[in-house]
Order: structure tokens, then sequence, then C-alpha cells
């Protein structure tokens, strides 16, 4: 090797040095000024609710502004993808959902790579409610499985696009228990909703905080609960697993991952400060009047989470060859 090599060597190897120095000096005071949370949906969802929660709570661990910035679009991928190529300093997060994990399933082209984004910690999650129209004559899900077999084309089903969450619900009623739906996509869960209203399909589900207030005020029958565990708000309803479904394990969720690259020391105080706020006594009542059931937990458990997940969602994508409209 020539000296003008070594020498370029020896730059970039100090030039490495310097940066990760660089990083593990910003780790030891962060954070030092306002930390920005990408929330990849619009304002006012069930993602943005449990969003502002963390970063209220989180603010008031780090003594330091935790502002929201709603970027929407593409199913959550135009928001994962500024946090991806943000600079992994520990100012700019994502809240992250279950698209960060299935999107790289069905999308034919990704801007990023999964890899480009590491779990941070679990903010909170809605559990999803299988929903019919309130004059439905199935009084639970059994019902409604066996209702759908009977059907000669059988039952339509509300979606809010291909990878949403009434989609992955569909299709493992489907593809684990014989189910006979016709999807029907619509752009938003609020439009299935109204669709379900109007008996124009026979059902769908949909996150607890946006269904309770229809099903309290007798405008729509809630079938099942989608969580391992009942809602906290609503704690009559049965869960799937109850119901004889224990393959319908699923939630409208909500956690933070940072770009790939933000040092340990940065990523454990987030954890710990987000597990904090959701342990916060009036934090969790918030949340859980609203239908939304805290979690929080460590680093460890939120990556055991996304695995699983990972692992579960992409069994269903390729059992029901779900792919991108």
């Amino acid at each position: 090797m020539n000296f003008r090599r070594l020498s370029a060597v020896a730059c970039a190897t100090a030039a490495a040095l310097a940066c990760t120095l660089s990083l593990s000096v910003q780790a030891q005071t962060w954070p030092t000024k306002p930390i920005r949370l990408v929330v990849p949906f619009s304002a006012g969802g069930a993602n943005d609710l449990m969003a502002r929660a963390a970063a209220e709570g989180a603010s008031k661990q780090l003594g330091q502004p935790v502002i929201i910035d709603n970027k929407p679009g593409a199913g959550a991928i135009l928001g994962a993808d500024v946090v991806a190529k943000s600079a992994p300093d520990g100012y700019t997060f994502l809240v992250s959902a279950a698209g960060v994990v299935s999107n790289s399933m069905i999308k034919k082209n990704m801007p990023y790579k999964d890899e480009a984004l590491v779990p941070v910690a679990m903010i909170a999650l809605a559990p999803s409610v299988v929903v019919v129209p309130a004059n439905a004559p199935y009084k639970d899900l059994k019902e409604f499985v066996a209702a759908s077999k009977k059907a000669g084309n059988g039952f339509h089903w509300a979606t809010a696009g291909t990878g949403s969450t009434p989609h992955f619900v569909e299709g493992i009623l489907e593809t684990k228990y014989g189910s006979k739906l016709d999807v029907v996509p619509y752009k938003s869960g609020s439009e299935s909703i109204t669709a379900v209203l109007g008996n124009q399909v026979e059902a769908t589900s949909e996150a607890s905080i946006v269904v309770l207030p229809y099903i309290k005020s007798g405008k729509l029958k809630a079938l099942a609960g989608t969580w391992t565990q009942r809602i906290s708000a609503y704690p009559e309803l049965p869960t799937a697993a109850e119901e004889g479904f224990p393959e319908i394990r699923i939630a409208h969720w909500a956690g933070v991952h940072a770009p790939r690259g933000t040092p340990d020391a940065i990523l454990d105080k987030m954890a710990a400060a987000i597990d904090a706020a959701m342990k916060s006594p009036e934090t969790a009542k918030r949340l859980k009047d609203m239908g939304i059931e805290p979690i929080g937990g460590t680093r460890a458990s939120f990556t055991k989470f996304v695995d699983e997940e990972r692992a579960r969602l992409g069994g269903v994508v390729k059992a029901t060859g779900m792919k991108e409209d």
C-alpha cells in the first residue's frame, strides 16, 4: 500500500472515530434542544393521539419540548422515509405503526430499507373491534363467521386499504377460520365505518377509539375485540380469542423508531422517558378512557414485539397473497 493510500485510510479512520466520539459526547448531554416526533398520519387519529400523549409525558421526563410533526401519506411510508434518512443524533424519531412492519412485505418499491429504522419503545395500542350494523342478526363473531360461510357470495368486509389493520383481520378470518369475505377497500377507517353504518357492507374492524362511541350509542354492534385482553373502556366485550379465534391478535399500535446509528445511550433514555409517561396515572387514565391501552416497556420488549409482528403478519401476507393495489 503506497503512502497516499495509507494517508487516505488514516483520514477515513480518523473521521469515523471523530464521528463516533462526537455522538458519544452528544449522548451524554442529550437532549439539549427540542426533539421532533414524526407522525406518519394525519392529526386526530388514534396514532396521533397516542403520539401526543407520549410527547407530553416524555417532554416532562427529558426537560425539552417534544414536538409533533404530522407527515401523512403513502400508508405511513412518507413520514417513515423522512426519519430513516435523518441524522442519527437523537432529535428525530418516528411514531411507528403496523405499516412500518408490513409495508415492505406488500409494496413493490420502498424508499428505505427496514433496517434503516430501529425500535425504541412501545407507546400504546388501540385494540381493533369487529363491528357490524346495529340491526345485524349475529350476536357474536362465531355466528358471523358461520353466516358468512352459508352466504352465496360471502359477506362484504370494508378495509382502509391494502395492508391496513382491517385487511389483516379479514385475512386471518379467511385463512385460519374459513370465513367467506369479499374485501371492499376504502381510503380510510372513517369511510369504512360509514359504509357499515349505511349497511353498504356487512362488517369491518376498526380501532376501539374510533368505534366505541358508535357502539355505546347503539349505532354499531360489536362482535369481538381483536387484542389479547379486553378493552379497559368496554370490558363487557369479549376478545376474539375468548370466542374461539385465538389467531386473531392484532391492534392499532403506536411505538417509536429511530434512525439506525442513533447512540444506544440516547435510545435508552428515550425508551425510559416513554415508559415513565405511559405509567403516569394521569396519562394512563386519559388514554384508557378513550379506549387506548398504555403499554410502555423497554427497548428489548418492543424489539421482541416488532420481530414477532413481522413474522406473524408475514405469514398472513403469504397465505392471502396480499399485494399492493
